[in-house]
C-alpha cells in the first residue's frame, strides 16, 4: 500500500469544480500546505487529470480526481463516499463549483433555476450532510464559495443571486448545526477572474471599455487573484480556530461603492 494512502494522519481536503480557474489554484495551495487533495470535476476530465498528475509528481498519491455531475443527487452522495474511502477520512470541504450566466426575467427556464440552485446551493448542502459524520470524526470543517452578489443582486443575473443569497444562509445554518466539531464558514469573492461561461446565453460582450469601469469601482483598482481566494481558505482551514459562521468578503473593497 503508499506510504500516502498508510498516513491517516495527513489531512485530506475535498474541492468541488477543482480542475481549472480558482479552483485547481485553491487545490494546489492545499497540497502545498501538506493535504492529499480529492479534485472533484464533471465536464474537465482532462484538465482534471492534468492537475491530479501535477500533484502527485511532487507527492506520490496525495491527489486524486472523482467525477460527479452536481445535478445529480445520487452522484453527490457517491462523491461524499468515495471521498471518504480514499484515504478513509476528509478534514476539509470546499464548495467552490458553482454555474454562472444570466437568466433575465422573461427568458429564464426551469432548467436554469435547476442548474444554478444546484450548483450552488443544493450540491453544498447535501455534500456537507453526506459528509458530516466524516467531517465531525476529523474535527474538520466547510469552506463555501458565495459571492458578493448574494447580499446585493446582480441585474438580469436573478437565480444566481438567489442562489448565493442561499449559500450564505446555508454557511450560517450549518455553522450552527454542526457545531462544535466542525466549523463552517464562506468566502465573497468580488472580481477575480472574468467568468468564461458568463455568456453562453447572451450575444452581449464585456468590452475592454467595461471591465476598466468595473475595476474603477474598486478601492483597490486592481482585479483581485487566484491567490487571494486560494490563501483565505488556508487562513480559514488551518489558522481560525475560533471561525465559524462567517462570510469574508475579498474583494478589494468594491461592496463599500455598490
Amino acid at each position: 500500500m503508499p506510504e500516502a494512502t498508510m498516513n491517516h494522519q495527513t489531512k485530506v481536503a475535498l474541492v468541488t469544480g477543482a480542475a481549472k480557474r480558482i479552483g485547481a489554484e485553491i487545490a494546489r495551495q492545499l497540497h502545498t500546505a501538506g493535504f492529499n487533495v480529492i479534485v472533484h470535476y464533471n465536464q474537465s476530465t482532462t484538465a482534471a487529470q492534468e492537475l491530479v498528475e501535477e500533484l502527485n509528481s511532487e507527492r506520490e498519491n496525495s491527489a486524486v480526481g472523482l467525477p460527479a455531475d452536481l445535478n445529480d443527487h445520487t452522484q453527490i452522495v457517491n462523491l461524499a463516499q468515495q471521498s471518504t474511502a480514499q484515504w478513509q477520512r476528509v478534514d476539509l470541504l470546499v464548495n467552490n463549483a458553482s454555474s454562472f450566466y444570466p437568466t433575465p426575467i422573461g427568458e429564464a427556464t426551469n432548467a436554469d433555476w435547476d442548474n444554478l440552485i444546484n450548483s450552488n446551493l443544493k450540491a453544498p448542502f447535501f455534500l456537507a450532510q453526506a459528509l458530516a459524520p466524516a467531517l465531525t470524526q476529523s474535527h474538520g470543517c466547510i469552506i463555501n464559495i458565495a459571492d458578493i452578489y448574494a447580499q446585493r443582486p446582480l441585474k438580469k443575473h436573478s437565480i444566481y443571486s438567489i442562489a448565493k443569497a442561499g449559500n450564505e444562509m446555508l454557511t450560517k445554518t450549518l455553522a450552527q448545526e454542526l457545531a462544535p466539531r466542525v466549523r463552517v464558514n464562506g468566502i465573497a469573492p468580488g472580481a477575480i477572474l472574468w467568468p468564461e461561461d458568463y455568456y453562453k446565453k447572451t450575444e452581449e460582450q464585456l468590452s475592454d471599455e467595461n471591465k476598466e469601469k468595473m475595476l474603477a469601482q474598486i478601492p483597490l483598482l486592481q482585479r483581485g487573484q487566484v491567490q487571494d481566494i486560494a490563501r483565505t481558505i488556508l487562513f480559514l482551514a488551518k489558522d481560525a480556530p475560533y471561525i465559524t459562521g462567517q462570510i469574508i468578503v475579498v474583494d478589494g473593497g468594491r461592496t463599500l461603492t455598490i
